[in-house]
C-alpha cells in the first residue's frame, strides 16, 4: 500500500514538471494542495523527500515564461512552495541551484501595484531568505530596496501584503552583510519611526504581527556592533522603553514587550565590572614562579564583538549539552580501554604503604598500648609539616592512626551493645564554658586545642584575635529573650549591649543540646588552625552555632510570570532614567577606604570569614545594591559562589540584590531555586538554620563584560544577574546570604574530631592521616573506617585484610558545598552503631578523602585551588607541587593497585548547578560508542556492564536519585578528571562522579520539594546501603555475613517499596526542565521569538484564501483570528482564475518615498 502511495505522488509530481495542459496542472496543484493542508507536517515531509520541491520549482518556472503571467497556475505554486519550502531545510539551495531567485524577484517587482499577487511572492522571498547564503545573494539582487517599497507606515489597508514584506524582510536581515547594508543605508532609524507610527495608531491592538515584525526585524540590525551604535545614536533605547511601559498593562502585548526587551538589553551600552581589576583580591604566591602582572583592561572598543554574540560554553561538573554532546565523545577505542601506566616511577609507590596500617596492623599491640604512648603520639602529630607538599614516610606516620584519642570508650558513654547510634551531647558545666571575656579568651582557646589536639602552640597568638562576628543590637531584646522573669537584674554595658561573652554563654547554656555533632568550642579551637591567604580574624556565627535541619522541605519556587523582563527594564531605566540612582559603594575588600558601610539607612555588609566571598556591594537605590562576587584565588574567572554577612536591615521592607558577575549561562535559579540564609536573631532564638529564601529570582544576561585581553580568552566575556529580592525577618538583624548551604574547612575538621570522639572503638576501625601538606600549608585529611575484627583468629584476621576497598572523595571544587554534606551523611552512618553500618564495615575498607581542596573552600573560591587550577582537570598529570592532593590522592590509588588491591568502587562527590535530581556519571566503551554513531563490534570490544548495578540499587533505595539522569559515557573533554583517569588508569570498573542538585528534586518522593542538608546527608547514608546491596549482589560472601544480611536487610521488600511510590514517575523523565512560563531568553541573539513558527506562515496562506473568495476588508484582523468555515472551501476554489479581482495600487506613502527613508534610493 505505502509503495502505491508512493509511486501515485511520483506519477503526480512527474506529470507537474512535463505537463503543458493548463486543466491536468491545475487539478495536479489542488490535488497537492488538500494533500498538504490536512494532517500533520510529516506529509509535507514526505513530498519534499520524494522531490516535491524541486518539481514546484520547475513548473514554476515554466508558468513564469509565458506571457503574460498564468497566475491561475502561479498563485497555487507560490503558496505550495511556501508551505514546502518552510519545512525544506535545503530549500535556499534548491531554489539557487534551480536559477528561481530572479523569476521570484521578476514576479515580485512586476506585482507591486496587485496585492494579492505580490503577497505570494513575498511568502516565497520569506522562505527563501531564511537561508543566510540565498538571503545574502536576495540582497546583492536588490530585495531590500524591493521591500521597502511595500512597507508602509500606519494604514489599514493592504494589512497582509505589509505583513508578508516585513517578515520577509526580517527573514534578509538575519544576514549580517544585509544587516550592515541596511544601516548604512540608514533603513535603521527609519524602522524606528515606522515602529513608532504603528504603534502609537495601533489603539486597539489589532496589528500586533505588524508591530513584532518590524521589531523582529530591528532585532537582527542590531545583532552587528554597527546597528547597536546606530540604534543608540536613534535613542532606539528611549524609543523601545516608552513603548514597552505602554505595553505593560496588556498581556496580550507579551509578544512586543518579549521582543522590545531583548532588544534593549542587547544594545545596553556594555560597561566592565566596577572593580579595580577582574582577578582575585587575593593572590597567592606560587613556588618557582614569578608574579604575574596582572592583564591589561582593554578600551571600551574591545568589549564589542563586530561577529556574532559570543558562544556560550559552560564548564560545569560532568554535563555536557546535548548540542555538542556527540562531537566531545571519545571514539578512539584504545583511549577508551585501560591504560595501565604509572605517571612516576615506580620506586616511589611505596611511601604509600605507610598510608595502609589497616594491611598490617598488630591488633594485639593495639590492645596493649599505653596512655603515655598516645600521648607521645598526639605530640608527634602535631609537628609541623614540611612546606607545599607533605609525603608521609613509615616512620612518621605509625602512629598517626591514633591522634585524638584522648577518650576511653566509658568516658565517651558508649554502650557497644546499643542498637541506634546517638551523639552523647557535651556537659557543658560552668567551668567548661567558652567565654568572649578579653582576660580569659586566650586561655579558654588553648584549652580547647588541647581538648580537641588541634594544633601547634605557635599559632596561640593569632588565636588570641579571633572573634566572633558582633551580634545584633537592642540589649533589651537579649534579656527578655535569656532572663524574661528578672529583667531587670541584667545590667547592659554603658552603650546599651549586653557583652557578646555573656550572649554566647548563655547560647551554649540554653541550646546545647540542638545540634548533634556539632562543639561549638571544638569548632573554635579547628577555626584558629586554618591558614588562610587573607588571615581571617573573624567567625561567621553560623559555623560557630551550627546548622539544625528545619523539620520541613521547602517547595521550589514558583516563578513569576514576566519577572526577567520587569528586572531588565529596571536595568534600562537606570541608563535613561539615572535621577534616583544613588551609586555608592558600601563594601569594598580592593579598597576599603573607599567604601561607606554603616550610613544611615544602608545594610552593612562582610565576608572576610572562612569560605566567605563578596568583593564589592555598591548601594543602587535605598534598598536596592549590586554586589561583585571575588574571582577564584590567582584567577580572573569562576564567579559563582557567595557568603557574605548583611546587617542593619528594617523588618518586613523588600531588599533587592543583585550579583552582576556570575559566569555560566544557565542556573537552576530558573527553576526553583532560591539561597540560603541565615538569621542570628533566629538562631538565639533557638532555630539556628539555614533556610532558603528570596523571591523575584532570576538569572539573565547583563550588559557588563571584560575585555578579550582581561577576561584571558580570544573574545571579551560576558556576565550575567542573579537577582532576588528578600525581606529580612527581623529588625536590626544580622543575616547571612550564601549560594547553598556553606560547610567549611573548619567545619569538617571538628566534625570528624567529634566523630572520632564518639564512635564504638570496639566496632568501629577508624584512622585519620594527613594525606598531604595543601599549597596553602593546611593539612588534607585521610581516612580509614572499617570493622574491627570480630576476633583475634587468623580466619577473622584474614577477613579483615581481605576487605574489598571503596574510595571516597569530596569538595574538589569548592563551591559545591552539597558535595560536603552527602560526604556528612556517609561518614556518621559508617561510624554508626546502626546495624547494617555494622554490617557493612565488615564488608569494606573505606579510604576517604572527604575535603581534597581545602584551601579552595577556605578562601572562599568556587572551582579552583590556590594554583589557580581545576583539581578535577589535573588528574592525568598532577603537579606534586601545584596540585599535592591529586598527586597524592592518584598515588595512594596506584600503590593500592600495584598490590592487587584496586577498589572495588570509586566515587567523587560533586554538586550540579544546572540539573535536579542525585545522579551518578559513570565510563563505558560501548555507550560512548554507540552514542557517537560508531559501529561496534561486540566480539571485539567486551565490556563487564557491572558499572550499571550501582546506579540501579540507588535508583531503588535512595529517594533523590534518578537512574535516568545518570550517563555512563565518556567525554574527550572529561578525559582528565577523577572517574575518567581512575577507571582508565587504575582500572576500576565502577568508577563515578555523584552529583547532587543545589535545586530539588523532579522525580520521586521529593518530586517539587528542593533538598535541604538532611535530604542530602541521607542520600550519603543511602549510597552506604547501595553499597552493601551491590556487594551482596556482585561479590561471594561468607555464610554467617549473608545470614546476618538476611536478618537486617530484606532486599526484594526494599526495592519493591520503593519502586511502588516511584514507578509512577521514574521512567517518564525526558527533559531536565519543564517548559517555563515566561521565555528565558540567556543569548540575546536568540531566534525564539516565533519566526520560525511554522504555523504562523501555513494560518497567513489559509487566511488568504478567504481573502482570495471574496473578502475583500483585511482590516482588523489579529493575531488571535482564525479562518471561518469557508476556509475549506477555500482549498479548493483556490485554483480558480483570479482574473477578476482588481489590481488596487499601493499607497503613495509606501516606504521608498516615506520621509524617513529619502536618502534610501527607490
Amino acid at each position: 500500500m505505502a509503495e502505491q502511495e508512493a509511486s501515485g505522488l511520483q506519477v503526480l509530481l512527474s506529470t507537474l514538471q512535463s505537463s503543458s495542459d493548463k486543466e491536468v496542472i491545475l487539478n495536479i496543484l489542488s490535488v497537492l494542495t488538500d494533500l498538504l493542508s490536512l494532517g500533520s507536517g510529516r506529509r509535507i515531509h514526505y513530498v519534499i523527500s520524494k522531490g516535491g520541491t524541486e518539481a514546484l520549482l520547475q513548473a514554476l518556472a515554466i508558468a513564469a515564461r509565458t506571457e503574460p503571467p498564468d497566475y491561475c497556475i502561479l498563485l497555487p505554486l507560490l503558496r505550495l512552495l511556501a508551505r514546502v519550502g518552510q519545512r525544506d531545510r535545503k530549500f535556499g539551495l534548491k531554489v539557487q541551484k534551480a536559477e528561481a531567485i530572479d523569476i521570484i524577484l521578476s514576479l515580485a517587482r512586476r506585482n507591486l501595484g496587485h496585492r494579492l499577487y505580490l503577497t505570494h511572492c513575498l511568502w516565497v522571498l520569506r522562505v527563501c531568505a531564511s537561508n543566510v547564503t540565498t538571503g545574502t545573494t536576495l540582497g546583492i539582487n536588490g530585495t531590500m530596496e524591493l521591500l521597502f517599497k511595500v512597507i508602509t507606515p500606519y494604514s489599514k489597508r493592504h494589512i497582509r501584503t505589509v505583513r508578508a514584506a516585513i517578515e520577509a524582510l526580517a527573514a534578509l536581515l538575519k544576514s549580517k552583510s544585509n544587516s550592515r547594508r541596511a544601516v548604512n543605508k540608514g533603513y535603521l532609524g527609519g524602522l524606528l519611526r515606522l515602529y513608532q507610527d504603528w504603534h502609537h495608531n495601533d489603539v486597539s491592538n489589532n496589528y500586533i504581527y505588524i508591530r513584532r515584525g518590524l521589531l523582529l526585524c530591528l532585532k537582527h540590525l542590531t545583532n552587528i556592533q554597527l546597528g547597536r551604535e546606530t540604534f543608540l545614536g536613534s535613542l532606539g533605547m528611549e524609543i523601545l522603553f516608552t513603548s514597552v511601559q505602554d505595553c505593560l498593562s496588556c498581556k496580550n502585548l507579551d509578544p512586543i514587550i518579549t521582543s522590545a526587551t531583548q532588544i534593549l538589553r542587547k544594545c545596553y551600552p556594555k560597561e566592565p565590572l566596577p572593580v579595580v581589576t577582574i582577578r582575585s583580591s587575593y593572590s597567592f604566591p606560587l613556588p618557582g614562579i614569578a608574579k604575574a602582572e596582572n592583564p591589561c583592561e582593554g578600551s571600551e572598543g574591545d568589549y564589542e564583538s563586530e561577529g556574532e554574540e559570543e558562544a556560550e560554553e559552560d564548564l560545569d561538573n560532568e554535563d555536557v549539552e546535548s548540542k555538542e554532546e556527540d562531537y566531545d565523545l571519545e571514539t578512539d577505542v584504545n583511549k577508551l580501554k585501560t591504560r595501565p601506566v604509572l605517571d612516576r616511577p615506580e620506586e616511589e609507590l611505596g611511601q604509600y604503604e605507610a598510608m595502609c596500617p589497616e594491611l598490617s596492623h598488630n591488633f594485639q599491640e593495639f590492645e596493649s598500648e599505653s596512655e603515655e604512648e598516645k600521648i607521645l603520639e598526639d605530640k608527634t602529630e602535631s609537628l609541623p609539616s614540611a612546606p607545599f607538599h607533605f609525603i608521609p614516610t613509615a616512620t612518621s606516620v605509625k602512629h598517626a592512626n591514633y591522634r585524638w584519642r584522648k577518650q576511653s570508650a566509658t568516658e565517651m558513654g558508649l554502650d557497644p551493645k546499643e542498637k541506634d547510634f546517638k551523639v552523647p551531647l557535651q556537659n557543658w558545666t560552668k567551668k567548661e564554658k567558652c567565654r568572649w571575656d578579653p582576660i580569659d579568651e586566650k586561655r579558654d582557646f588553648i584549652k580547647a586545642a588541647q581538648d580537641a589536639g588541634c594544633c601547634e602552640d605557635e599559632d596561640r597568638a593569632r588565636s588570641h584575635a579571633f572573634t566572633l562576628r558582633p551580634l545584633p543590637k537592642e540589649a533589651a531584646w537579649y534579656k527578655k529573650m535569656f532572663y524574661p522573669e528578672c529583667e531587670s537584674s541584667i545590667n547592659p554595658s554603658p552603650g546599651g549591649r549586653l557583652e557578646s561573652s555573656d550572649v554566647v554563654t548563655n547560647l551554649l547554656e540554653k541550646h546545647q543540646q540542638d545540634i548533634p555533632f556539632h562543639n561549638p568550642c571544638v569548632y573554635l579551637a579547628r577555626a584558629k588552625c586554618v591558614k588562610s591567604i587573607p588571615g581571617y580574624k573573624d567567625l561567621a556565627f553560623p559555623d560557630f552555632c551550627g546548622h539544625q535541619p528545619p523539620p520541613y522541605s521547602k517547595p521550589m519556587l514558583e516563578r513569576k510570570y514576566g519577572v526577567q523582563r520587569d528586572k531588565v527594564l529596571d536595568d534600562v531605566r537606570r541608563l535613561i532614567q539615572p535621577d534616583d540612582v544613588i551609586g555608592r559603594t558600601v563594601f569594598d575588600l580592593d579598597e576599603p577606604s573607599h567604601s561607606s558601610p554603616g550610613l544611615p539607612g544602608c545594610l552593612t555588609f562582610f565576608s572576610k570569614f572562612e569560605s566567605g566571598n563578596l568583593r564589592k556591594a555598591i548601594q543602587v537605590r535605598e534598598f536596592e545594591y549590586d554586589l561583585i562576587m571575588n574571582a577564584d584565588v590567582n584567577s580572573n574567572q569562576h564567579h559563582q559562589w557567595f557568603y557574605f554577612e548583611v546587617r542593619d536591615m528594617k523588618l518586613a521592607v523588600p531588599y533587592r540584590f543583585n550579583i552582576i558577575n556570575c559566569e555560566k549561562f544557565n542556573s537552576q535559579f530558573n527553576y526553583g531555586m532560591q539561597l540560603v540564609v541565615y538569621s542570628v536573631k533566629e538562631a538565639l532564638q533557638g532555630r539556628p538554620r539555614w533556610f532558603r529564601a528570596g523571591y523575584d529570582i532570576c538569572y539573565y544576561k547583563n550588559h557588563y563584560c571584560c575585555s578579550a585581553a582581561a577576561g584571558g580568552g580570544m573574545r571579551g566575556k560576558c556576565y550575567y544577574t542573579l537577582t532576588f529580592s528578600i525581606k529580612f525577618p527581623h529588625n536590626d538583624d544580622v543575616c547571612y546570604l550564601a549560594y547553598h548551604y556553606p560547610y567549611t574547612y573548619s567545619t569538617m575538621m571538628a566534625h570528624l574530631a567529634i566523630l572520632e570522639q564518639n564512635r564504638n572503638p570496639k566496632k568501629v576501625y577508624w584512622r585519620q592521616q594527613t594525606l598531604c601538606q595543601t599549597l596553602g600549608g593546611n593539612p588534607c585529611p585521610l581516612l580509614t573506617i572499617t570493622a574491627m575484627p570480630d576476633s583475634k583468629k587468623s580466619d577473622d584476621l584474614e577477613q579483615f585484610y581481605n576487605r574489598p576497598y571503596v574510595f571516597l572523595m569530596a569538595r574538589v571544587h569548592p563551591g559545591e558545598s552539597n558535595a560536603s554534606w552527602v560526604m556528612k551523611g556517609t561518614l556518621e552512618f559508617l561510624v554508626s552503631s546502626d546495624p547494617i553500618a555494622d554490617l557493612l564495615r565488615k564488608c569494606f575498607i573505606f579510604k576517604i578523602v572527604p575535603m581534597l581542596n581545602p584551601d579552595g573552600v577556605i578562601n572562599g573560591n568556587h572551582r579552583c585551588s590556590l594554583s589557580g587550577d581545576d583539581l578535577n582537570r589535573q588528574w592525568l598529570t598532577p603537579n606534586s607541587q601545584f596540585h599535592p592532593t591529586i598527586y597524592h590522592a592518584k598515588g595512594l590509588l596506584y600503590y593500592l593497585r600495584s598490590i592487587g588491591r584496586a577498589p572495588l568502587v570509586f566515587c567523587d562527590y560533586h554538586g550540579h548547578s544546572q540539573k535536579k535530581n542525585v545522579f551518578l556519571y559513570g565510563c563505558s566503551i560501548k555507550e560512548t560508542l554507540w552514542q557517537a554513531g560508531c559501529m561496534v563490534d561486540t566480539a571485539v570490544i567486551t565490556e563487564d556492564v557491572g558499572y550499571r548495578t550501582l546506579p540501579k540499587i540507588l535508583d531503588k533505595v535512595a529517594p533523590a536519585f534518578v537512574m535516568n539522569s545518570c550517563s555512563f559515557l565518556v567525554e574527550k573533554s572529561r578525559e582528565s578528571t577523577a572517574r575518567v583517569v581512575v577507571w582508565r588508569e587504575i582500572g576500576v570498573l565502577r568508577s563515578y562522579t555523584m552529583e547532587s542538585t543545589y535545586c530539588g528534586c523532579s522525580h520521586g518522593l521529593y518530586k517539587g520539594l528542593q533538598l535541604g542538608t538532611q535530604e542530602l546527608e541521607e542520600m550519603g547514608s543511602k549510597f552506604c546501603l547501595g553499597l552493601l546491596i551491590l556487594h551482596l549482589k556482585s561479590l561471594p560472601c561468607s555464610k554467617k555475613l549473608m545470614a546476618q544480611a538476611a536478618l537486617l536487610l530484606d532486599l526484594e521488600e526494599e526495592i519493591t517499596d520503593r519502586a511502588q511510590r516511584r514507578c509512577s514517575n521514574s521512567s517518564l523523565e525526558t527533559d531536565d526542565e519543564p517548559p517555563c512560563v515566561e521565555e528565558i531568553d540567556y543569548n540575546t541573539d536568540s531566534s525564539s521569538d516565533g519566526e520560525r513558527d511554522f504555523s504562523e506562515l501555513d494560518q497567513e496562506i489559509q487566511e488568504c484564501l478567504l481573502w482570495a473568495e471574496g473578502d475583500t476588508e483585511d482590516e482588523g484582523l489579529t493575531t488571535g483570528q482564525s479562518c471561518s468555515s469557508k476556509a475549506l472551501r477555500g482549498l479548493y476554489i483556490s485554483n480558480q482564475p483570479a482574473s477578476n479581482s482588481t489590481a488596487l495600487p499601493l499607497r503613495s506613502t509606501a516606504l521608498g518615498v516615506y520621509s524617513g527613508f529619502e536618502s534610501s534610493p527607490a
